[in-house]
């Protein structure tokens, strides 16, 4: 049975936490599915992933074409994980349930702290998987560096 955990981002833009953990998941020899809400903003982002990475780029392809099923990373706004993905990464909001908490190793839920509704839709998202038994984990980076500061 898989974790959420939701990253709060204070000091870091998504792509950058996002490349992080991609890295470390990909690291873990996990396939990961990132699901967003816009199109655009996942056209925005797949440009970005092949720029940031400590390698020069993360491998990944964007939903909807006939090689989904072979993507290391696959980006859509869809809730489907055709690359057999063991994580899943919510961004901008991207509903998470907590039957995908269960089924996935693990559920990541990056939002924008300095966003008042996006910090809202989190906070619905924290209480939801909570009160449906999902295990989550709250990890903050207003320190600096990355906290655990709650955990179900």
């Amino acid at each position: 049975m898989g974790a959420a955990f939701f990253y709060h981002l204070t000091r870091r833009p998504l792509e950058d936490t996002l490349a992080m953990l991609l890295e470390k998941s990909r690291g873990a020899g996990w396939r990961v599915v990132v699901r967003g809400r816009d199109p655009a903003r996942l056209d925005w982002l797949e440009e970005k992933l092949w720029l940031i990475s400590d390698d020069g780029f993360l491998a990944h392809g964007r939903a909807g074409g006939e090689h989904d099923a072979d993507q290391p990373i696959l980006l859509t706004d869809q809730p489907h994980a055709p690359n057999g993905a063991q994580c899943l990464m919510s961004i901008d909001g991207a509903e998470v349930t907590a039957d995908e908490v269960g089924a996935f190793d693990r559920v990541c839920v990056l939002f924008d702290g300095n966003d008042p509704a996006a910090l809202n839709v989190a906070r619905g998202q924290w209480k939801d998987l909570k009160g449906a038994g999902a295990s989550a984990q709250y990890w903050s980076e207003e320190s600096g560096r990355w906290e655990k500061k709650a955990e179900t």
